[in-house]
């Protein structure tokens, strides 16, 4: 673990004390300023009475990135993103041991609103990742609570 308290290679400040986070097995792969990547493998436990991805499971991930594309990835003393609202699109379905990526950006900003976008991606074994869902968040930067 580092001296920041952050014990992976590549993290973002929030996930700190994200313990949901934590529990999905979420990965960060790239963040930078209005954006954010990240992964989880489709557990068995993830999976609803159908046999595929809980939409919730779904919905944890795209929220997770929307969060760390919203907030700078170097932290902030005095203020916080939050979501506003969020509409999401279930595309397909997701397939237990399949991997899902998450890929926010942020589309604009003004003020203290913002708008981002985020596609939620499946891998396909042999083939291109599949677009299995989309997102849209709108934020709200608040202060930060003592």
């Amino acid at each position: 673990m580092s001296d920041t308290g952050i014990d992976a290679p590549l993290m973002h400040p929030i996930l700190r004390n994200d313990y949901a986070a934590k529990w999905l097995g979420i990965e960060v792969l790239k963040v930078a300023d209005g954006h954010a990547t990240i992964s989880m493998e489709l557990r068995q436990e993830m999976l609803n009475g159908f046999g595929i991805a809980h939409g919730g499971m779904i919905f944890a991930l795209a929220d997770t990135a929307f969060a760390m594309s919203c907030n700078p990835h170097t932290g902030s003393t005095d203020t916080i993103t939050v979501a506003a609202g969020v509409d999401i699109n279930f595309l397909k379905p997701g397939i237990p041991g399949r991997t899902l990526t998450a890929v926010a950006n942020r589309r604009q900003q003004s003020g203290r609103s913002g708008i981002y976008d985020i596609q939620i991606l499946q891998s396909v074994p042999g083939a291109e990742d599949e677009v299995l869902a989309e997102f849209r968040g709108r934020s709200r930067t608040i202060p930060k609570r003592p």
